[in-house]
């Protein structure tokens, strides 16, 4: 029986320590395309691992055996084999590639290691705001079109958990603002054969967005309608549903009052709003994942992760009603606070 006493092992404060060093070899195996490599030959020895990427036996070793540490790799006669979730997710051109978004983030590091500087002066470091307004005012194409593969990835999944948890089956033309890469209004077409949706984003967003839209089938379905929620005095109307997917998180509190009060503005008697995001307690004591990708938004943006409660006296004050969280569970968002406008 153990002494009530006795102080708890360090093992999680440990593995809260080393957290970077994992996510840094599983950033590492993907830049190598690794998994794609034991998917078309399951096995594949140490030794040739290694001469495939130009590198020396050690490391080749030191990363596998890393990655079957994590349970992304199982031995197989000499060499290694994908475990079924590294199958589905990190084999590149699978549906549910999550590369992207792990090398997206793998890129952004930079600004948690000095996280010290974000919370002394409350002020991103992910980009300097002295230069820019906000992180997606970069200018590199490539680094664009591969930010928003990467919220695609992590959309995707919670898009499908929203419409499985929240019936829309009523709703027939649905406004995305802020839908970049459109994965909200693929996967909600999908589940929903009479809903028509348009994404709301900037030009450029809008251009890459395209190609996503055409390579589902539902370019007849899913509009495109370039512009700027932010500055724009008006969303597009003819909808009777807005969806902010995943973007309130960005913001302050006065950008996201403005925001709601437009979307109050766009909608018609009756009209729903869904915001669909990592929901931090009300209590603010968790859970996890939003409350550290609350702390990602202070390096990164302007905004923080926000609580139910939160979000319905905003919706409230904007005129909204019969406000209610609906929850489910999806990598980029864990709930959805749903409200009508009166």
């Amino acid at each position: 029986m153990t002494d009530p006493g006795t102080p708890p092992p360090p093992h999680r404060l440990m593995d809260i320590a080393t957290g970077l060093w994992a996510a840094k070899a599983l950033a590492v195996a993907t830049r190598m395309d690794l998994f794609s490599d034991l998917s078309a030959a399951p096995g594949l020895p140490v030794a040739e691992v290694a001469a495939r990427h130009g590198i020396a036996e050690r490391p080749a070793e030191l990363l596998l055996t890393a990655c079957a540490g994590l349970d992304l790799l199982v031995r197989e006669g000499e060499g290694y084999a994908n475990t079924p979730e590294a199958e589905t997710y990190l084999v590149r051109g699978r549906p549910d590639y999550f590369g992207d978004l792990l090398l997206s983030l793998d890129r952004r590091y930079a600004g948690w290691m000095r996280l010290d500087e974000a919370v002394a002066g409350n002020v991103p470091t992910n980009f300097d705001p002295r230069a820019k307004e906000s992180m997606f005012d970069e200018q590199d194409a490539a680094l664009k079109k591969t930010f928003w593969a990467s919220m695609y990835a992590l959309s995707a999944p919670s898009a499908r958990a929203l419409g499985a948890a929240l019936d829309l089956g009523g709703v027939r033309r649905l406004l995305d603002v802020g839908g970049g890469g459109a994965a909200y209004d693929i996967e909600l077409c999908r589940r929903y054969p009479r809903l028509r949706a348009t994404v709301l984003d900037l030009p450029f967003v809008c251009e890459l967005t395209r190609e996503r839209v055409e390579e589902a089938g539902l370019a007849d379905r899913v509009a495109l309608a370039p512009g700027d929620f932010l500055r724009d005095a008006a969303l597009p109307a003819g909808h009777d549903a807005v969806l902010l997917s995943q973007i309130m998180h960005n913001w302050d509190e006065p950008t996201n009052r403005s925001i709601l009060r437009k979307c109050h503005a766009a909608l018609p008697p009756g009209g729903l709003i869904v915001i669909s995001e990592l929901l931090v307690d009300d209590a603010k004591d968790g859970p996890l994942l939003p409350a550290l990708m609350s702390l990602n938004m202070l390096v990164s943006t302007w905004g923080r992760n926000y609580t139910p409660g939160e979000y319905g006296q905003w919706l409230t004050d904007a005129g909204f009603t019969d406000v209610r969280t609906v929850r489910f569970s999806a990598p980029g968002a864990d709930g959805a606070v749903v409200a009508v406008k009166a």
